[in-house]
């Protein structure tokens, strides 16, 4: 496979950029090589700058839940630009983006619309210690909500790939805020609660966690949190960036049946342009400025092109209920496969390939896995043209442009890994 033009664009970014990426798992550093440089997407594939065809399970980590330039997505954005890229003033479309989140979110009265998930949490963060006077958060081991000071303690995603356990430039009384306690562990809930239940504001939770790849909640998890924050006057946040609109329409909490108090959303929320959400009940987000004293703005906020990329995909979801029955037959499909030694999380259009015997159900699970086998098999499939990403640690994502036959592709050259 020809690799030269990824080759000389990745030698030229490192001289400006750090690293030679803006966003760190892209540098491939998880897996070894070097990152492709992509041209364009279309449908379920993307093609690197030397022309090399890949069936994409990245889907730019998330947002292209109906795969790469969809018509409806891509007419809405033509239309947009003839209006203009951004104003500094309110659009129309933000009020009717926001009626549709609420329609398909029912916990999310009213939202606040930002630019990225990092934003969503930091503001939904800021909301709750506004809203109930205290300043302790709960977060869980290997969840990943953003570069948010206080929540990058114990964190997932890049953090995890890297090695790195708690970032530099992070205050030390900052991470004292933060409680980080095992994901899936009731017990570790209670206890904290029990120690310290009137400083909590907040427990911040991926209802699946995408982030130290993808695992799910076991059975009555969600619930117990649930319980725990309302009796002790917390608040519960479901950073709902990556399965909002892709688990279902309604995301996990639709999914499991629990209604948090205030919701982060992102990636599908803004069909693949930057945009970002958080929402809750009303009698919360009303202390967000200008109604309350909660302070957070953003001049792109809003942005027009993002808003119309986010109407389109939602309106389309939507109108066409039938494409969550897409995802979910062929991401069982991808992930019917078994193999000694490899454990297969799924939830939805959401999965991991986790290079360990034994189930993955929190951080200490996830990190047992061989990161030098997966490394390998990351490099087999990428060779017979299967994009996954990057790092052992990271979710995949099943589009509504995935077909049977590059799911029969991607399982072949799969099975033909462990057999070579």
């Amino acid at each position: 496979m020809k690799t030269s033009q990824s080759e000389a664009w990745f030698e030229r970014a490192q001289a400006r950029i750090p690293g030679g990426v803006n966003s760190p798992v892209r540098a491939f550093r998880g897996v070894g090589g070097v990152p492709r440089f992509i041209a364009r997407g279309e449908g379920s594939r993307i093609f690197d700058v030397d022309g090399n065809s890949y069936i994409d399970y990245v889907c730019s980590w998330g947002p292209l839940a109906l795969g790469h330039r969809p018509p409806a997505v891509i007419e809405a954005l033509r239309e947009a630009l003839e209006r203009g890229t951004s104003f500094g003033a309110p659009t129309g479309g933000e009020a009717e983006l926001a009626e549709l989140i609420a329609e398909a979110v029912p916990s999310i009265e009213m939202v606040r619309l930002v630019n990225s998930g990092t934003e969503a949490t930091m503001s939904a963060l800021r909301l709750a210690r506004g809203f109930t006077g205290r300043d302790l958060t709960i977060k869980f081991e290997g969840c990943y909500h953003g570069h948010v000071d206080s929540l990058l303690v114990k964190a997932g995603s890049g953090m995890a790939t890297l090695g790195i356990a708690d970032t530099a430039g992070v205050p030390q009384a900052f991470a004292e805020t933060t409680i980080a306690l095992p994901f899936n562990s009731i017990a570790a809930v209670e206890a904290a609660f029990a120690a310290r239940g009137d400083r909590i504001a907040a427990v911040i939770v991926e209802p699946i966690v995408g982030n130290m790849g993808c695992v799910p909640p076991v059975p009555g998890f969600l619930k117990a949190v649930r319980e725990l924050t309302a009796r002790h006057g917390a608040l519960l946040i479901f950073d709902e960036v990556m399965t909002g609109f892709r688990v279902a329409l309604g995301g996990a909490q639709q999914l499991f049946g629990i209604q948090p108090d205030l919701t982060t959303l992102g990636k599908i929320a803004g069909g693949g342009l930057p945009l970002a959400a958080y929402g809750g009940r009303a009698e919360i987000m009303r202390k967000i400025a200008p109604l309350g004293p909660v302070y957070q703005a953003g001049t792109l906020s809003g942005n027009p092109l993002a808003v119309a990329a986010g109407l389109a995909t939602l309106r389309y979801l939507m109108a066409h209920p039938e494409v969550y029955e897409t995802l979910e037959a062929r991401s069982a499909q991808l992930c019917a496969w078994t193999q000694p030694g490899v454990t297969i999380n799924r939830v939805g259009s959401m999965f991991t390939f986790f290079f360990t015997p034994g189930p993955v159900t929190d951080w200490d699970s996830a990190k047992r896995s061989d990161t030098g086998r997966f490394a390998k098999f990351f490099h087999w499939m990428l060779e017979r043209g299967v994009y996954l990403a990057p790092s052992q640690f990271e979710a995949g994502f099943v589009s509504g442009s995935h077909t049977e036959a590059d799911i029969r592709h991607t399982v072949e050259a799969a099975r033909a890994f462990f057999a070579a």
